[in-house]
């Protein structure tokens, strides 16, 4: 077992590394607060699976809570509402985890229930068939909703290859034909303490809160261990690597009858976390480009031209690339107009620097952004599980303010003549009937 102490600029952080024998990380922090929030994370999301079983991560973290050989079906919710503490889960990409906030005195009690639901799970044959009826219901809903139709068109020209292009609750038709074996199976190769981290954070000292889920840990998992080969693991899974960037304009034209007003999305293929380094510029020029109502493309096309009813510009950072995604809801008429504008507003990136007052205004928002999102137990057990999960390194969470100050005009600059081609990306236009 071993523990470090993570050190960093940021007076506002402190958080304990302590790995496990048995491979779990735990990260641990107190704070002056009254709760203690326990996030369990895995580094399994709809990315690592094969087409053939799209959805099933989704699915399974519904199934986690249909009961253990120590909880039955809908015990652990009802244990949990009983002390006044709050429990979620959510899928992504990339990840799954798993969470519960409690009062610091109820903490030793609640968090061997989290570590057993999620590392026991039984899967019974009759409650995977009513979930399932749950996740095609879920599918419809998401179908039905514009706003989640139209990011899934911009991922899927954004990605010709790489899993980020399909949902995460997968279609329906895969998860019709999924089998709780397969989600048994699937459950037993992915979910084992050496594939998971556990953030807590609250107002507990931090070797009980590393004691408490040690406790935790070693309580729930009551089966043999699973003997997996990790490197035939690895080997299992599609050899996928970053797209070459566009090299024209892709195009695709959709008459979508649910919408009122056309949407656009433009997308350019950019590095992901495994090039983190080259992030955090395409993450500056998202915020200059399109994040609040001071922003070039939000003053430009809503502000003084009425051209748009909202655009936005986002930077999303997968694990293996990323998508730079600006959209726009306006008239179908401005379409042509403002496409063309905001290719005006990609050039100037090239050839005109960056000033100092936008760039100071975007370091003025992360620094106060990574104050407001250290608030809350909640709030950093989320950071530290995503990070030491996804990325296996905490520092980049806790310096992120520190480098996007370090970058000037010209690094900008450079990133965009980089990653944003003003000649060169994709488009998806969804059109009122």
């Amino acid at each position: 077992m071993t523990q470090t102490l993570l050190k960093t600029l940021s007076r506002l952080n402190s958080p304990t590394v302590h790995r496990l024998a048995n491979g779990l990380t735990i990260v641990a922090e107190q704070i002056p607060t009254e709760a203690v929030n326990l996030n369990v994370w895995l580094d399994v999301g709809s990315a690592i699976e094969s087409d053939s079983i799209n959805g099933m991560a989704h699915f399974l973290e519904h199934m986690v809570f249909k009961g253990t050989d120590r909880l039955e079906s809908g015990q652990f919710e009802r244990l949990i509402e009983e002390r006044g503490a709050k429990t979620n889960a959510a899928t992504s990409q990339d990840y799954t985890h798993y969470y519960i906030t409690t009062a610091p005195k109820d903490f030793a009690d609640l968090a061997p229930l989290q570590l057993d639901v999620v590392l026991n799970a039984c899967i019974p044959d009759r409650a995977f068939e009513r979930e399932r009826l749950v996740i095609l219901e879920e599918i419809r809903r998401f179908e039905d909703n514009p706003r989640r139709r139209t990011f899934q068109r911009a991922v899927e020209i954004a990605f010709d290859s790489l899993p980020y292009r399909r949902p995460v609750l997968g279609p329906a038709a895969v998860i019709e034909q999924l089998t709780p074996q397969q989600m048994r199976d699937f459950h037993r190769t992915w979910y084992r303490p050496q594939s998971m981290t556990v953030a807590v954070v609250g107002q507990l000292p931090v070797s009980e809160l590393i004691d408490i889920v040690e406790a935790s840990v070693e309580q729930a998992h009551i089966h043999e261990p699973v003997e997996i080969d990790d490197r035939a693991l690895l080997q299992s899974l599609p050899n996928y690597s970053p797209e070459p960037a566009f090299e024209t304009i892709v195009r695709r034209d959709i008459v979508d009858s649910s919408l009122q007003q056309a949407r656009l999305i433009m997308v350019w293929r950019v590095p992901g976390l495994t090039e983190l380094g080259q992030t955090y510029a395409p993450d500056i020029l998202a915020s200059i480009l399109g994040q609040g109502r001071t922003s070039r493309l939000t003053r430009d096309l809503r502000e003084e031209r009425g051209l748009v009813s909202s655009v936005s510009a986002t930077n999303i950072t997968y694990g293996m690339q990323g998508a730079f995604y600006i959209s726009a809801q306006l008239p179908t008429e401005n379409v042509a107009i403002v496409e063309s504008l905001i290719v005006e507003h990609v050039r100037a990136l090239h050839t005109e620097l960056i000033t100092e007052a936008e760039i100071a205004r975007v370091r003025t928002q992360v620094a106060n952004r990574f104050v407001f999102g250290n608030e809350t137990p909640s709030d950093r057990a989320n950071l530290y599980g995503y990070y030491q999960a996804i990325v296996g390194d905490l520092a980049p969470a806790l310096d992120y303010p520190t480098r996007i100050q370090a970058l000037d005009a010209l690094d900008l600059q450079a990133a965009a003549q980089q990653h944003l081609s003003p000649d060169a990306y994709g488009v998806v236009v969804l059109r009122p009937a």
